[in-house]
């Protein structure tokens, strides 16, 4: 299983235990009698191979009944949908030779029958009190709401610092494409920012899930904050991919998500993903684009339309001075649409040329 498959079964595992469902219901119980839990989020043949004594029960799963087959010894198994209770008081006996980190036995078993299975597994510490979860070779302690919401607002404080910096650079960049002054530099820094500000709302996005039902609020104030960004930064790459570049905009937006955070602060590697130099000097280059963003920005311009036009003028400093008959001779473009984009753009030219230097 590969880095993005484990980083997808933690987070359905995260959102199987988070408050609101059975499971952590069943796991709350657990805690609060004071007893140890060992349990399989999965059933199989290689589970089922591991499994020895015990008794199969195949029943729907249901707090109560996890919280009272939780008080004999050995493990329950669960189906991998958690609907249902495969097999209680099992021993699992898993292959002795994976490597564990773990100290205590009952975590030991965890993080093998993680590792062995490919199934989660859900430890419950009867000492320490905590849940902790075992996903591949990954260890993830389920913290309480409280702990995760703080950590969340937290994080949408500096969601917020971030995405107030953005609008300024983005609006500075509209301004400078109207009067055909972008630079590479320019260009890159949007980037920056944009994908700062995506990383940052994917850490709220999984305290999100962490929190299920309490997250509700969260969620909210997200979603207001990020808006169409991931649309927004497609365009501006579409936007200024260097002409004659062999790599396409999806794969030039995998090269930044690939960036470390530390890769991402050096502009130089955003102006290469695009394609341009990463030399310190070739930073201030003059570049121009192509249209797709500031398009975007008119009503109901279909996106199929915005290619033609684009592909039709070729740039935006073209498209700026095109008059109604020029937007006509578009496929797809009449002369109400022609009229939209006409005054659309004008009014966008205005109003970026007015926050610039008024």
């Amino acid at each position: 299983m590969d880095r993005r498959s484990h980083a997808e079964l933690m987070r359905s595992t995260l959102a199987a235990v988070a408050p609101g469902t059975e499971l952590r219901d069943g796991l709350e119980r657990i805690l609060r009698g004071g007893t140890g839990a060992l349990i399989v989020l999965g059933h199989d043949k290689t589970v089922e191979s591991i499994c020895s004594g015990g008794f199969a029960v195949d029943i729907a799963f249901s707090a109560t009944r996890l919280r009272e087959l939780a008080k004999m010894d050995g493990a329950i198994v669960l189906t991998s949908d958690g609907s249902h209770i495969v097999r209680a008081a099992t021993q699992l006996l898993p292959n002795a030779s994976i490597e564990t980190s773990e100290s205590g036995t009952r975590h030991r078993t965890a993080e093998r029958v993680a590792k062995q299975s490919g199934f989660p597994v859900v430890s419950v510490s009867q000492s320490m009190r905590i849940v902790a979860l075992y996903v591949g070779g990954r260890r993830h302690v389920v913290e309480g709401s409280e702990v995760i919401l703080a950590k969340a607002n937290q994080a949408l404080a500096t969601l917020s610092r971030y995405k107030s910096r953005l609008d300024e650079v983005t609006s500075t960049l509209s301004a400078l494409e109207i009067e055909d002054l972008v630079t590479v530099r320019d260009v890159a820094v949007v980037l920056q920012r944009l994908e700062m500000v995506l990383r940052i709302g994917a850490e709220v996005d999984a305290y999100v899930v962490e929190l299920g039902t309490d997250g509700r609020l969260i969620t909210l104030q997200l979603d207001e904050l990020l808006g169409d960004i991931d649309c927004d930064r497609e365009l501006l790459v579409r936007d200024y991919l260097a002409p004659g570049h062999p790599v396409a905009a999806g794969d030039a937006l995998n090269s930044l998500r690939q960036l470390s955070s530390t890769d991402l602060l050096d502009l130089g590697n955003g102006a290469a993903a695009l394609g341009y130099s990463s030399l310190a000097q070739a930073l201030d280059d003059s570049i121009s684009p192509l249209g797709y963003r500031l398009l975007s920005r008119i009503p109901r311009l279909p996106g199929a339309v915005v290619d033609r036009i684009v592909d039709h003028f070729g740039g935006l400093q073209r498209l700026m001075t095109a008059n109604l008959d020029d937007l006509m001779a578009v496929d797809g473009v009449g002369e109400g649409r022609a009229r939209a984009i006409r005054e659309g753009l004008s009014r966008m030219a205005e109003s970026s040329i007015l926050e610039r230097y008024v």
